[in-house]
């Protein structure tokens, strides 16, 4: 019951978070009172996205310790008391708080809805990457639907009122089930990844005053410059932040891969397409869009079920995709017809599903976190780089004509922009991924997704490696001609064959090597039993006294055999020094 309620809640809430980032105040700008200027009130109408850049950081660290379900019921307040003041606004500075209000709710709800997801259903969070990537596709268009034929400009600031209203009773019966099950606060955030997410508050606060700044008449150069400083700043945070090698990175660069070109593409793409240049305007963009967000889903569906070795090759094949769908923008658009942007739309949606699933799947809750601090800034990062764009492609359209055809040079220019930054981002992945350690498969990769932080005994990061012989010490070392290759680590002792049979020596029946610390659940046909219920493999000790061939102990009444125990590691013999193999964590 309570995955069925988290999946609504994030197939809701999701879209209410992304649908505050569009600033269409300019759309109805007619309906303003002659007394309030126009630039204010697109300047202030604008702040929600630097809202949601600098709540982003500070929330990803406040989730694990307040946890989720409070900071989902918090944020969608913060939305609702935004939507419901919205309609009394009457001044430039009460516009500005009330898109601060709706930036910081959407920042809270984004890493709420996320680690909500973390610890439950792998479906779960492919369907939270999904309907990300279909949330960030069609966010434009969501906002400005309210928008047609309206008589009233603060329409704008509670675009969709119902459904924040059903996203509360969701959150408020989600917080009843969670506190029901009594899932505990959890333990607070780790000071070190704390450390690494608070970083992004940083370039965050850069790209922020950047995007106020651009709004006093910058030249189009001066803002491509700095969108192009913002996008590098993020990647080299991505790169120096995470923590876990690539399977650590892979998240961070997903993030600001997908939030850079996605949302700011769609949205250029929606203005193309309306009635008023010659598109077939909102009506017909929505089967479109219904078409990519199933796509998106059944992406993310099949995505999950690969294994997890899959992932790095799966995440840069996403991007790939994403790159196909640019490449479908710059070649098939603008169009006088809906269909003709399925494809372009459905390889967005689709290739960013592909990589956010893939990335999350495979990564750690702090690396995760990191990437997710790095998001909004890459979004708004995206959006200077497309506004650079496009006014230096109108700076000299004088006719209506010329006007629309500037708007399709923009579009096609950012397009081929957008397909080389994710390119670049692909290749920087792979380049980093050979030169630094900790790649995919390495004893600094994280194991599967959920258990990356939890489990010390299995898992790639354990270093527990199958042998051809089938003797494999637990720390990573593979036994080999009576010599453990690898370091010394915790030793599972099991019964010799004379054990079994009834018959021991009763002076080796006794481990070498200190006190008895627990016992393994069952001996005999199992591998032994671990915490997690994973499967240990068995393992001998690290010195087995040679046996006598020429006697043999005399046969005793059977006996009950006793169960393997766990001992501590015996002080490391000369076999196992650092020459005698290359040590495998």
């Amino acid at each position: 019951m309570l995955d069925v309620v988290l999946g609504l809640l994030v197939a809701v809430v999701l879209p209410l978070a992304i649908v505050a980032i569009p600033n269409t105040i300019s759309v109805v700008a007619a309906l303003l009172p002659p007394e309030v200027s126009q630039i204010a009130m697109i300047r202030a109408h604008g702040l929600a996205l630097p809202g949601m850049v600098l709540t982003m950081p500070v929330a990803a660290v406040l989730v694990r310790r307040v946890r989720a379900a409070p900071m989902v019921v918090a944020g969608l307040t913060l939305l609702a008391l935004a939507d419901a003041a919205g309609g009394y606004a009457g001044s430039t500075v009460l516009v500005g708080v009330l898109r601060v209000l709706h930036g910081v709710g959407a920042g809270l709800l984004v890493p709420a809805t996320l680690m909500a997801v973390w610890g439950r259903s792998p479906f779960l969070r492919a369907l939270w990457a999904a309907a990300l990537a279909a949330s960030l596709l069609a966010a434009q268009a969501l906002a400005l639907w309210p928008l047609d034929q309206v008589d009233s400009w603060r329409v704008t600031l509670q675009p969709y009122p119902m459904l924040t209203g059903v996203a509360l009773v969701l959150a408020a019966l989600y917080l009843v089930l969670w506190l029901k099950e009594g899932e505990s606060a959890g333990p607070g955030a780790v000071g070190a990844a704390r450390g690494r997410t608070l970083w992004a508050v940083v370039p965050a606060a850069g790209v922020a005053a950047l995007a106020l700044g651009s709004t006093f008449d910058w030249s189009a150069s001066l803002v491509i410059r700095a969108a192009l400083v913002s996008v590098a700043v993020l990647l080299a945070l991505a790169s120096a932040g995470a923590s876990r090698g690539a399977a650590g990175r892979a998240p961070a660069y997903a993030m600001v891969a997908v939030g850079v070109v996605v949302l700011p593409t769609a949205a250029q793409v929606t203005y193309v397409e309306l009635g008023g240049l010659g598109g077939p305007g909102l009506s017909g963009l929505w089967s479109a869009f219904a078409i990519a967000t199933v796509m998106a889903l059944l992406a993310a569906a099949l995505t999950n079920r690969l294994g997890a070795t899959a992932m790095p090759m799966v995440t840069a094949g996403g991007l790939v995709v994403v790159v196909g769908g640019l490449c479908a923008v710059r070649l098939f658009l603008p169009a006088p017809g809906g269909l003709a942007l399925i494809l372009p739309f459905t390889l967005l949606a689709g290739g960013a599903s592909v990589a956010l699933t893939g990335a999350l799947r495979s990564c750690a809750e702090e690396a995760a976190l990191l990437a997710l601090s790095l998001f909004f800034p890459a979004v708004l990062a995206g959006f200077l780089l497309g506004s650079g764009v496009q006014v230096a492609q109108l700076r000299e359209a004088k006719t209506p004509q010329a006007l629309v055809d500037g708007f399709v040079d923009a579009l096609h220019l950012w397009a081929l922009i957008g397909g080389g930054l994710v390119l670049v981002v692909i290749v920087l992945a792979a380049v980093l991924a050979r030169l630094l350690p900790g790649s995919p498969g390495s004893p600094e990769s994280p194991p599967d997704a959920g258990t990356a932080d939890t489990s010390p005994v299995a898992g790639p990061s354990s270093g527990l490696v199958p042998s051809p012989a089938g003797e494999v010490d637990p720390a990573g070392g593979v036994r080999q001609g009576g010599v453990m290759r690898g370091q010394p680590g915790p030793t599972v002792v099991r019964p010799r064959p004379e054990a079994m049979t009834g018959s021991h020596t009763p002076a080796r029946s006794k481990p070498e090597a200190g006190p008895v610390r627990g016992s393994v659940a069952a001996a005999g046909g199992g591998a032994g039993a671990g915490k997690g219920n994973r499967s240990r493999p068995r393992h001998e000790p690290d010195r087995v006294p040679e046996r006598d061939p020429d006697t043999e102990p005399e046969p005793e009444p059977e006996k009950v055999v006793a169960p393997p125990v766990v001992v501590p590691p015996p002080a490391p013999s000369p076999e196992d020094g650092p020459g005698s193999g290359p040590a495998l964590q």
